[in-house]
């Protein structure tokens, strides 16, 4: 947008000379240059150091309105602005036809208009209320659309949200004390709202620090973990609390990891224990023989 104000450029001077000539004057012969039209009487411009009749320095000189296409008479207002000329009348609002006179205005494309009329024709408009942005009127930018500083509003709370922090959620703006009430995931140990940093588990969301072992309270991300009854514990509470204990070596038989276990007959052995009683040969892809608490080789069994 461009803007300012007209100048009136049209301020040569004229002169009216009587050569009649009196009782003791000197008679002088004065015409146009142009036309050689007696200038007795008459009024004139010298240009140049030439007399031009009015009618001559019009036609030859004078600037052509912009918007009639008239020429501009000496004897009128010529508006100039950005090497355009308007006659005093002619210089209006391209949409509402005010005189812009003596009024501030806007161009555009060659037209000029009151700022009124260009706002309305121009202007940005704001995406919530379609009001135009006035100067020094603060725009806020969004998913590709511009608002008003009181119409960019949190879509829960409506209040303003200006330079505070906010979350999109469907491609709306939610300040964060709504989104942290309305849309947050909350931890299900504390129910405190998660910002970063969450564990899911068991499709339930966790605080890092909340997901700890049921027993001894150790913090289980990044740690080998079961659980029992939906609760978690690390592996060495799990193992204390519930596992099966190793008929031979009386440890826990956890299953956990990489551990091999044997079960037979509602007993347990870890791989490396599952020997013969007798000979301590490893009975693990072998047959055996049971008797009693023990199992043994078939060698074993036989003695």
């Amino acid at each position: 947008m461009d803007s300012g104000q007209p100048s009136d450029q049209n301020q040569v001077a004229t002169f009216v000379m009587d050569v009649g000539g009196g009782a003791g004057v000197q008679q002088v012969s004065l015409a146009c240059f142009d036309c050689h039209l007696n200038l007795t009487g008459h009024r004139y411009i010298v240009k140049d150091e030439k007399p031009h009749c009015i009618k001559c320095y019009e036609q030859i000189y004078s600037n052509s309105c912009f918007a009639c296409k008239g020429k501009i008479g000496t004897d009128q207002k010529d508006l100039s602005y950005k090497d355009k000329h308007w006659h005093d009348q002619c210089f209006k609002c391209q949409s509402c036809s005010i005189n812009l006179g003596d009024k501030s205005f806007a161009s555009k494309e060659d037209a000029v208009y009151c700022p009124d009329c260009y706002d309305n024709n121009f202007s940005l408009r704001c995406d919530a209320c379609n009001n135009v942005f006035k100067g020094g009127m603060k725009k806020y930018e969004f998913q590709g659309k511009n608002f008003h500083e009181q119409c960019f509003t949190c879509k829960v709370c409506m209040q303003p949200i200006g330079v505070k922090t906010f979350i999109p959620k469907d491609q709306q703006p939610i300040c964060v004390p709504c989104y942290e009430e309305k849309f947050a995931q909350r931890c299900v140990q504390c129910n405190g709202v998660i910002n970063k940093g969450g564990i899911t588990y068991k499709d339930t969301p966790w605080h890092k620090e909340c997901f700890t072992c049921t027993n001894c309270k150790r913090q289980l991300a990044g740690e080998k973990f079961t659980s029992q009854n939906d609760k978690p514990f690390c592996a060495e509470c799990f193992a204390q609390l519930f596992a099966k204990k190793c008929c031979r070596c009386t440890k826990p038989v956890t299953g956990l990891g990489t551990t091999k276990f044997i079960s037979f007959d509602d007993r347990h052995w870890h791989n490396e224990c599952f020997q013969c009683y007798k000979c301590t040969s490893s009975l693990v892809g072998r047959g055996f023989l049971v008797s009693g608490l023990e199992v043994l080789c078939p060698a074993c069994g036989r003695a």
